[in-house]
């Protein structure tokens, strides 16, 4: 038995290219019955090894490369459990206390000695702690062999240089310490080794300069044949130090344990069971909510509460539910919003008594069993969404309240993906900004994109390769790169709990503000027997609270969202326009579309909807929509299911559907449904098949007959296959419903709290502010004496905040602030610059203010104040702390400044706001729009053919494969922006059109890719070269009828887009015609007119 004991893979970030998939199977390959993996520092990777290795039968073996000093290390190997243990104890203090504060020599080798029971300890051949620190290698060896290891040995390879191989000889003779063949693999094949090369480069931010045409140098720390390593040492009279190696292998020996999950015990008040305190806050919790829901029939409650106690406590799960209970309560208690619930934790009456969920789950049908089923053991599963700007405040009191030992946050890794992997490896490889930029640019824009499939589907990408060998030697590098773990960080919501300290569980590290992180990723954490909770920070909720906030200061009133209507009509109206931009889950242009057309008239078909738009069951939604409408007659498989499935008109929606029907007809029990829903959701073949014959023969009880059961079961395995938990629909579509109410009843408070959450998004914000134009609400810019940090509320009036400025620093912004509420509004530039620390007044961020309109409450000549900050400027430097000379130096009154232009003023605003708040250059078309029906930017709907008055802000030009020129237009309005597409036949009809700053009347179709729209244009004219034009017609008193029949021929013969105006003498009125009745200006328009009315009463202009 042998095997290479350095083995550092992927795990170690970074250094390595070895994956532990392809590590185990080659190895299993050559023929190996045991395998090492001995990363440096961190134990990332072992679960992955350990499952790799029981797949292919071979022996794991455990060891961890302890680094002192970046050329001074120690390797330690588990012997059993034991020193497995102490691995997780060192990695632990490793990557925690020795991360924080250095340690020195001495502490670190007491840390070694403290858990070195049962680890072999082994000097690595290369950058060895003890040939660094030759000197005191005797005395550390000593040191070491006084505790209890499993045995200590100096590691040796045949690869090292002869001096080495003495000195390392030289050692183990003084100090009595046998040799072990100890050799390293860092990869996978001999030609890996130039990728690890660049890999490492990477690591350490540093450029290979022309070293990238040494891309064929062959490695030689590469995975080799056992006979190879046999050779290689006995050639070198090392057959002992193979022998050590063989010994170490057959000793080792470590059995990992995946136990159910440890479920720390919750400490109760007063000595009392944690069954008995749970019980105690659920009935107090049922009683709060049964005043509070004004519900009068009690006895369903009181039963449905016993039933889960009973379950909870047979199922071991009491002090879970009070862990998260104190969980939630802490945040009702500290005014942080809990969301109304997730996934099939809302269908539990105990989460809802406890306020853990705000779904009654008996008003909605939902089933417990669903979320905890006694006949399948299993965890059960609360997550809980918190606004994202209260997460941190959580996982704080979560850490003090078990302690920093017992709690950790959960890492994730990022991994180097197809454009990453390009940039990095550009960067390393010495190609200039431009260069990289030009990858970039022909790298497809697709979410997951590979590299092969840029290869693919890219021409740009095969001309790159092609241009030359350092691009082809780049694209091949980044190709093996790709996928390899780059970088760790916090999972966004997972967090762990034990009543164990974790580092005798599992490794951890340092993660960020001092809490503990796990070693282990969330899965395996779960694996591990760690009970894990995730906490979500929701954007959403942090909207809702900032929301509510506006509307008790901006409306001065306090809005309960308990006392909502979910059939609040004005709320449905909006979901029935599509108008739900910042409603949570219903955002995206497709969900959109499907409100239009299914028309919700309650809060069971917004929910509905929610279910539906989801792979699998997006499908059902034509015939959901159809039913709905009376267009399709609404059926069912059987008369008596009526009841389960009349709110979704027919159709299975919710897995909870299929579990109320297999329990209505077959006779189930709602725990064997939860069996049946999850054997047709997984598609269980065998499972489904012998449930059939218990739900048949359930059915024949209930007098239904054979045909009709085997009907109604296949219809469960057709729609139950992509049924969705209406328990999660039900209590996100509250929280949708709940926005939407805001965004109806409380529009400029939604709007304000939307624009907040979207700081910095430019796309988004013209999106949200073009919207608001749509809800006629007032915006107003940014204002130096009026405005906050964000958006602010006044008087129901949206108002810029000054951090919206876009380059102006927070510190000036906050400098701004406090001199304002210290000392009053500022009256002047000059008082402005002069009441604020001089370090921060740079002429480029007070011109931000200048151009953002921030100052024009001051003086609303923009042009004036930029004319005069220079003068200000350089008296503030000229005048020091002396108010006196400043006043005397102060800018005499000009009596003009160069003006900005209309159209340099919008563009200086649009850059440092995002947006166009002055005005706009299509505002001037209004009367072309409502001429020509166009739509604004901001309401394109998919698939339809439009009008629209746009401005041109940028041009690009391509040829096609064909080699034709093809334009996409950067088009904007007030209220967005989006982009035209112009295939080269109508490219060559307008051409001269596409130039920025030209305003145009766009035809065409709105298509719709990765969520973003464009117009498929298909014809466009220029405003200026449209006229306003009007037809005034003055009807005398005495113009006969049959005059005025002759009239309206005229009317409809020359019907045209220009509107008419009539002037009726008798009546003394003017009337401006529909628009069926307008007319063409051409001569033989206005011929026919003055002949009919003669020339004095047919005007157009």
């Amino acid at each position: 038995m042998f095997a290479p004991l350095q083995v550092i893979s992927a795990n170690s970030l970074l250094k390595s290219t070895l994956r532990i998939e392809d590590y185990v199977k080659r190895a299993a390959d050559l023929g190996y019955q045991s395998l090492v993996l001995s990363d440096i520092d961190v134990m990332y990777g072992v679960l992955d090894f350990y499952h790799a290795c029981q797949k292919y039968q071979i022996k794991p073996i455990f060891g961890l490369t302890l680094e002192f000093e970046s050329d001074a290390k120690l390797l330690l190997i588990a012997k059993n459990n034991t020193g497995y243990h102490n691995l997780l104890k060192l990695s632990s203090l490793k990557m925690t206390t020795f991360k924080q504060e250095l340690p020195d020599l001495e502490e670190f080798l007491k840390a070694v000695m403290t858990y070195s029971q049962d680890l072999f300890i082994i000097s690595p051949a290369k950058e060895s702690l003890l040939l660094k620190y030759y000197e005191q290698a005797g005395a550390i060896l000593e040191r070491l062999k006084q505790t209890k290891t499993a045995g200590i040995y100096l590691g040796i390879d045949p690869l090292l240089s002869k001096q080495e191989l003495l000195a390392i000889k030289l050692l183990a003779q003084q100090t009595q310490t046998a040799l072990i063949a100890a050799s390293a693999v860092h990869y996978l094949e001999p030609a890996d080794y130039f990728e690890v090369k660049v890999l490492r480069a990477i690591g350490k931010a540093e450029k290979l300069g022309g070293g990238w045409n040494k891309k064929n140098t062959l490695g030689k720390n590469y995975l080799k044949e056992i006979r190879q390593y046999h050779e290689e040492y006995q050639n070198l009279g090392l057959k002992k130090a193979l022998d050590e190696n063989a010994r170490l292998c057959d000793l080792a020996q470590v059995t990992l344990a995946f136990p159910k999950t440890k479920l720390p015990h919750f400490k109760t008040p007063n000595g009392l069971s944690a069954k008995v305190y749970l019980q105690k806050l659920c009935q107090e919790g049922l009683r709060q909510r049964l005043i509070a829901d004004q519900i009068t029939e009690t006895k369903p409650y009181f039963d449905r509460l016993k039933q889960e106690l009973a379950v909870i406590d047979a199922m071991g799960f009491d002090d879970y539910f009070l862990i998260v209970w104190d969980v939630t309560n802490y945040a009702h208690n500290n005014q942080i919003r809990i969301g109304p619930g997730r996934g099939s934790a809302a269908g539990s009456l105990v989460s809802y008594v406890l306020k853990i969920t705000d779904v009654d789950p008996l008003r909605y049908g939902l089933l417990f069993e669903r979320f905890l089923n006694p006949e399948r053991a299993q965890m059960p599963d609360i997550d809980l969404d918190i606004p994202d700007a209260k997460r941190d405040q959580i996982i704080k009191y979560v850490h003090q309240k078990y302690g920093h030992e017992h709690m950790a946050q959960i890492i994730t890794f990022g991994t180097l993906g197809a454009r990453q992997a390009i940039r990095d490896v550009a960067r390393v490889m010495g190609l200039t900004s431009f260069e990289i930029d030009e990858w970039s640019k022909a790298l497809p824009h697709k979410f997951k994109l590979t590299l092969k499939e840029a290869y693919q589907e890219s021409q740009k990408v095969k001309n790159l390769i092609a241009d030359s060998q350092r691009n082809e030697v780049l694209f091949k590098t980044a190709l093996k790169l790709e996928g390899l773990p780059r970088h760790y960080s916090t999972h966004a919501a997972g967090v762990i709990l034990s009543d164990e300290v974790l580092s005798d569980l599992i490794p951890v590290q340092l993660g960020t503000d001092q809490i503990l992180l796990s070693q282990f990723a969330k899965d395996q954490v779960e694996e591990a027997g760690l009970l894990k909770i995730d906490f979500l920070g929701l954007r959403n909720l942090t909207i809702l609270d900032n929301a509510l906030k506006f509307v008790r200061n901006g409306y001065q009133e306090k809005l309960d969202l308990k006392q909502l209507s979910l059939d609040d009509p004005l709320t449905l109206r909006l979901f029935q326009a599509g108008q739900t931009n910042g409603v949570f889950q219903f955002e995206s242009t497709g969900i959109k579309n499907v409100l239009r057309r299914l028309h919700p008239t309650s809060f069971e078909d917004v929910a509905a909807v929610n279910a539906l738009y989801r792979p699998g069951p997006i499908g059902n939604i034509d015939e959901f929509i159809a039913r709905k409408h009376g267009k399709h007659p609404v059926s069912y498989p059987e008369k008596s299911l009526r009841p389960i499935l009349a709110k979704t008109y027919g159709i299975m929606v919710y897995q909870e559907q299929v579990m109320q029907v297999a329990s209505a007809m077959g006779g189930f029990s709602l725990g064997e449904a939860d069996l049946l829903r999850r054997a047709i959701s997984k598609k269980d073949q065998l499972k489904i098949d012998k449930l059939q014959a218990r739900f048949v023969m359930g059915a024949e009880k209930k007098g239904y007959t054979v045909a009709s059961a085997l009907e109604v079961y296949e219809y469960m395995k057709r729609f139950g296959n992509y049924g969705f938990n209406r328990s999660h629909a039900v209590a996100y579509s509250k929280m949708a419903f709940e926005l939407a109410y805001l965004k109806s009843h409380y529009p400029a408070a939604f709007f304000a709290a939307l624009l907040n959450s979207v700081i910095g998004n430019d796309n988004k914000l013209k999106e949200y502010l073009g919207e608001m134009r749509q809800f006629k609400l007032q915006v107003a810019g940014p204002d130096i004496n009026t405005s906050q940090l964000y958006f602010s509320l006044k008087s129901k009036k949206v108002v810029f905040g000054l951090g919206s400025i876009k380059t102006l620093r927070g510190d000036l912004v906050k400098a701004i602030l406090q001199e304002r509420r210290q000392n009053g509004n500022f009256k002047s530039l000059a008082d402005l610059i002069r009441r604020l620390d001089k370090k921060l007044l740079k002429e480029e961020q007070l011109k931000a203010l200048i151009y953002a309109g921030a100052l024009d409450q001051i003086e609303s000549d923009r042009s004036k104040l930029l004319s005069q900050l220079p003068m200000v400027l350089s008296n503030i430097a000229l005048s020091g702390e002396n108010q006196t000379l400043f006043e005397m130096l102060a800018p005499k009154e000009e009596k003009s400044a160069e003006k900005l232009s209309t159209a340099e003023l919008l563009e200086k605003e649009f850059y440092y706001l995002g947006t166009y708040l002055s005005g706009h250059p299509v505002e001037k078309y209004a009367w072309l729009r409502q001429r020509q029906h166009t739509k604004l930017l901001a309401k394109l709907i998919p698939n339809e053919n439009i009008k629209t008055v746009v401005y041109v802000k940028n041009k690009r030009v391509i040829r096609t494969k064909k080699g034709e020129q093809m334009a996409f237009l950067q088009v904007a309005d007030e209220s967005g922006e989006t982009e035209l597409v112009i295939f080269p036949r109508e490219y060559r009809r307008f051409a001269t059109l596409c130039e920025p700053q030209n305003i145009l009347l766009v035809s065409g179709k709105v298509e719709v890719r990765n969520e973003r729209k464009s117009i498929l244009v298909s014809d466009m004219v220029a405003a200026t070269d449209i006229k306003e034009q009007y037809y005034y017609l003055r009807l005398e008193r005495s113009l006969a009828e049959k005059t005025r029949q002759q009239l309206w021929q005229i009317l409809r013969a020359h019907h045209g887009d220009v509107p008419v105006i009539i002037i009726e003498e008798n009546e003394n009125r003017k009337i401006i015609l529909q628009e069926n009745l307008w007319l063409r200006p051409d001569e033989s328009t206005k011929e026919a007119l003055t002949t009919l009315l003669g020339s004095k009463n047919v005007v157009l202009k």
